[in-house]
């Protein structure tokens, strides 16, 4: 499988655009921060022989190149959607985990008229609260000094604690891809969601379908939190995982597949 490269706003953007071209549905995958399109391999190799399927490198993640110091969620969304133009893509089913949720909110609220659905793996729609910006502004301190340490605190602590043998290689793979982004990179991302709105009334004004998927024992997004986001849309449908942290697309890779492709298949009204 092919990774393809385009040009947005002067800095290169890595993607891939793979499955049946002339497919009815598309999906188009959004990774969390310091993550990169690989994460949602498994999903392509299934679905690609079914529907259409994009992933994409966020700026500063993966092959993705930066474009500023701070990488704003309607930034990041006006990439994607510069993506999706180059491919030709008109509407879609947007997949986004945690920061990625919050650049498809940030895109569903600039261009409505591309979405079909939007899955919130586990992301939410509110600003950061007050005490969240200055702890995003420690990181961001931390991430100057001491990268690598933070990073190899950081992403085990995403996985249930009863996963994290089971998923030994799993955490070490997005170790070591972490290992490789650039403090700046972080740091902009780290920022862009410091700075990111609310985005609220794009639950409660969509008109189309809209997933919660969460996990009881994540540690980064409280379920309460999102159990009450999820009572917003007019169609909202909800996964909540037993024994699973912030990364059920890892954990329960099979639930929450067969779940994501049911969902897609229901917002395009696929028989």
């Amino acid at each position: 499988m092919e990774h393809k490269k385009m040009l947005f706003r002067d800095v290169k953007i890595n993607y891939q655009d793979e499955g049946v071209a002339q497919s009815k549905a598309t999906i188009v995958f959004l990774h969390g921060f310091m993550n990169d399109l690989d994460i949602w391999h498994y999903y392509l190799v299934d679905y690609m022989q079914k529907v259409r399927v994009i992933t994409i490198d966020l700026l500063g993640h993966g092959a993705s190149e930066n474009l500023s110091d701070v990488h704003s969620m309607e930034l990041q969304a006006d990439m994607v959607k510069a993506v999706l133009d180059n491919v030709e893509v008109k509407n879609c089913v947007i997949v986004g985990h945690s920061m990625g949720g919050y650049v498809g909110l940030a895109f569903a609220q600039k261009y409505p008229q591309y979405v079909k659905g939007l899955c919130l793996l586990h992301s939410h729609a509110l600003s950061d609260r007050e005490d969240e910006k200055q702890a995003r502004n420690r990181i961001c301190e931390t991430l100057k000094h001491n990268k690598p340490n933070f990073i190899l605190d950081f992403i085990p602590n995403l996985f249930a604690e009863s996963n994290r043998e089971r998923l030994h290689k799993d955490i070490e793979d997005m170790k070591a891809s972490a290992l490789q982004m650039k403090a700046e990179s972080i740091i902009a991302a780290e920022q862009g969601m410091a700075a990111r709105p609310s985005t609220l009334n794009i639950l409660s004004s969509s008109n189309y379908p809209i997933l919660f998927i969460l996990g009881k024992k994540d540690t980064r997004i409280p379920v309460e939190l999102a159990l009450s986001q999820a009572m917003l849309p007019s169609h909202s449908e909800l996964l909540l995982l037993d024994n699973v942290g912030h990364m059920s697309h890892v954990e329960k890779k099979e639930i929450v597949k067969r779940r994501l492709y049911s969902f897609l298949l229901m917002c395009y009204s696929v028989a």
